[in-house]
This record gives C-alpha cells, structure tokens and sequence, in this order.
C-alpha cells in the first residue's frame, strides 16, 4: 500500500531578467564553483554550465556509479541519470533530480530532460556526464540528438527540480555485502521531493533506543553491531534553507534481514 508523507513548498516561476542573466553569463568565464554555488542558493535559477554523455555505453547509465545503487541506477527514472561533479557533494547529491537543457538552438530542445544523480566524475569541466539517452533527449529530434552525441560535449543550463515516482514507495536495498546480524549496510531508492538524505537513524521498534548511521559512501549507509529486533529507518531530509524534516516510515525493515532483499517503507515524500 502506498503512503505519503506531504511536504508543502512553493515555487516561483523563473522570470525574463534571471534567464537572460544565466545566458549573458555563459557567455564569459564563470567559475565552475560558482556555477555550483548559485545553483545551492537558487531552486528556481538556470545555471550555466557543460555536459558530455558516457562514452562506450549502451543507452542507460552505469551499474558501477559512485553512488552505490548497482544496476537499479543504470535504470531508474527511464535511465535518464547522470554523474555529477561537484553537484555529488560527497554522496549528498545522490538521487538528487536535475532539468537539464542544452543552449544551442539549432538542435536543443526548451524542455530538455530530468536526471537523477547516480554517480560521480567530470569531464572537460563539465557539471554532468549524462547517459546516451538523457543525453539525446535534449534534442529536438532524432537527428538533432545524432549530431548532439557526435559533438561529445555541450553548453549547457540546469536547475535542481523535485524527483518524482509515482506509485513508488521510498525503499530500503539492503546491500550484499551487509552481513547478518553484524553489518547492516542499504541504499534508499525512490528519494522524492527536493531536499536531501542529510542523516539516517536505525531504531529499535519496541525501545525505540536510536543509532546514527554512517554514511559509507554515496548513498550507503552502513553500522557495525546493528540494534536486535524489527528495524525503524529514520531519514532527515534538509535543503539550501535549513528546513529540516524526519520522515518515519510505516513499515520497519524485519527482524531476520536478509542481504539483497528490499523493503518497502510504506511512505512516500508528496511536493504539495
């Protein structure tokens, strides 16, 4: 059964002067960490920047991405995923959705595409290393992704967006090298909503005693000696302006957890 934990935001519309301002600045040197920089402070701001796909891939991310999510990051969000730079922000970026778009009118389309961010690299001072098919998305058409793949690399503007799936609960992966009963380690998927996966908590469901968790890597989370009993995975969930929110889901991870299994949380996290 699908739940819903409803966080409430408002947007405002993006307006003539900021996007004429994103694409003057495109136009000179802007530092890659201000492009960073502007694109944490403002949700509603295109941000220039560059973007080059995966080279030698099929049409799907990687399996092996930083983030850790194995081949369900090659394949969320219709593989429409990417690496990211400085966006990975040592893990905290993972599952982050992004609208990207590319600027050369002759071939780009106005919508672009949305990513999810599954994994970490640059190349050739780029923000993201798309999948060939988010890549080609951006196009027009077909022929006009073509020539975008064959350029490699392209001018890019993007801006942070809320990731949505729906009828899609957010779920716990344990991950395979988790070890029963002493080394619990997962990745959360479907993270929804705008904000990030700041800090994870693993409760004990009768006591209710709480252990912050380690973030191992990307998006794994990992601690040694794990509480005993069904499991309570506690998420906060944070952005730029400090607002924090925990989100507790209706379903506990069981008692006798297996490596490779995944548990549904029971709640999802509703832009409203």
């Amino acid at each position: 059964m699908l739940g819903r934990s409803v966080v409430r935001k408002v947007y405002r519309p993006v307006c003539k002067e900021t996007r004429q301002r994103v694409v003057d600045n495109s136009m000179g040197n802007t530092g890659h960490q201000d492009r960073s920089r502007n694109a944490a402070t403002c949700t509603d701001c295109f941000v220039p920047s560059r973007a080059a796909h995966y080279p030698n891939s099929d049409d799907n991310g990687t399996e092996t991405g930083r983030c850790g999510y194995g081949t369900f990051g090659a394949t969320i969000n219709g593989g429409h995923v990417s690496a990211a730079s400085d966006l990975y922000r040592d893990g905290v970026g993972c599952g982050a959705c992004y609208q990207v778009r590319c600027t050369n009118g002759n071939y780009c389309s106005d919508k672009g595409v949305n990513i999810v961010i599954t994994d970490h690299g640059s190349s050739d001072r780029t923000d993201f290393i798309l999948s060939r098919r988010a890549y080609g998305q951006m196009a027009q058409n077909a022929d006009a992704a073509a020539s975008l793949l064959a350029f490699g690399v392209v001018d890019i503007e993007y801006r942070r967006v809320p990731c949505s799936y729906p009828n899609k609960n957010i779920t716990i992966k344990i991950d395979e090298n988790s070890n029963y009963p002493h080394y619990l380690a997962f990745v959360i998927w479907y993270q929804q909503g705008i904000k990030d996966i700041t800090a994870v908590q693993l409760c004990e469901t009768q006591s209710y005693v709480c252990k912050l968790l380690d973030r191992s890597y990307g998006a794994v989370w990992t601690t040694t000696s794990p509480p005993n009993g069904p499991l309570s995975v506690r998420m906060l969930l944070s952005d730029e302006n400090g607002d924090d929110t925990w989100v507790v889901p209706v379903n506990d991870i069981p008692q006798n957890w297996k490596a490779g299994d995944t548990y549904d949380s029971g709640v999802q996290v509703i832009i409203a």
